[in-house]
């Protein structure tokens, strides 16, 4: 059912001319239309939290995308209204868009033509705990607060806007680093890197399936098009490279190896009703 709405999301991002425009950086993503980049998102949002594959506690979800330079293109939440999930994962996806597009590459030049590596926000908890490789990564790039909780005058937003065309985070940097589940980088159908997705609202776990889900309805999972690795792929799993890695070993068991440690430096925790990322469509 996901590979078979993929076109009808892109069909969507591409929708008909609305008065409010998206900026200049968002439009490798979309049109330049943010009311129908707005409505994709959410519609894709809604597929995914219904999916049933997902885990965790069933709730609605946000979603944020952001363009390659970090600049929020889009926010959607898939309740009703905006208080119908939790309010605090707004500023929560967009922090994870801002992490997977800001730690991804795709192919690059320069000095190096090392690139083309995809790292999921689920990829970093374990790298970031005390005594990992990139201990203190989630205290380096905080999030704004005037860019998230401020109209761009500096005034107060009207809430009623959040996780539509006109929430105040659109055209905005928010920067921020998030190291659990839930955010993606987005490529195109040339294997291109154009941005990042984020989702929050449930269980990381949860998180993660969604945002993938909503990448692949998207149509912006060309990782193996592009020839993009990641730290899934490394451990044997190609066809989810950048995929949510389950490796750390109970600790309260006392059976041996269970130190509660990551064997790969990648790995994430199980959650509350832990789904099965295998479930997930491949790359394309």
């Amino acid at each position: 059912m996901i590979a078979a709405t993929a076109a009808a999301g892109v069909s969507a991002l591409a929708g008909s001319a609305q008065a409010s425009t998206l900026p200049a950086t968002c439009a490798g993503l979309s049109s330049t239309q943010a009311a129908s980049f707005n409505s994709a998102l959410k519609a894709a949002l809604s597929q995914a939290v219904q999916s049933g594959i997902n885990g965790g506690l069933g709730f609605n979800m946000w979603a944020t995308v952001v363009a390659n330079d970090g600049t929020v293109c889009a926010v959607a939440y898939s309740g009703a209204s905006y208080t119908d999930q939790w309010l605090a994962s707004r500023v929560i996806s967009a922090q994870k868009s801002a992490t997977a597009n800001s730690l991804s590459l795709g192919a690059v030049g320069g000095a190096s033509s090392n690139g083309k590596l995809a790292l999921s926000t689920a990829n970093l908890y374990s790298a970031t705990r005390d005594g990992g490789s990139l201990f203190g990564l989630q205290f380096s790039n905080p999030v704004d607060p005037a860019d998230a909780y401020h109209n761009a005058d500096g005034s107060t937003p009207n809430a009623a806007n959040f996780g539509t065309a006109n929430d105040p985070l659109v055209g905005r940097p928010v920067g921020g680093v998030n190291v659990f589940g839930g955010g993606l980088a987005l490529y195109n159908n040339s294997g291109a890197k154009v941005g990042a997705v984020g989702v929050s609202g449930d269980t990381s776990c949860t998180d993660h399936m969604i945002a993938w889900q909503v990448r692949h309805i998207l149509a912006y999972d060309f990782l193996a098009t592009g020839g993009i690795g990641g730290v899934a792929g490394l451990g044997g799993d190609t066809a989810h490279p950048d995929n949510i890695i389950f490796d750390i070993p109970n600790n309260s068991t006392g059976t041996v190896g269970g130190n509660g440690i990551s064997t790969s430096g990648w790995g994430h925790p199980t959650c509350l009703n832990t789904p099965n990322p295998a479930k997930l469509p491949p790359v394309r």
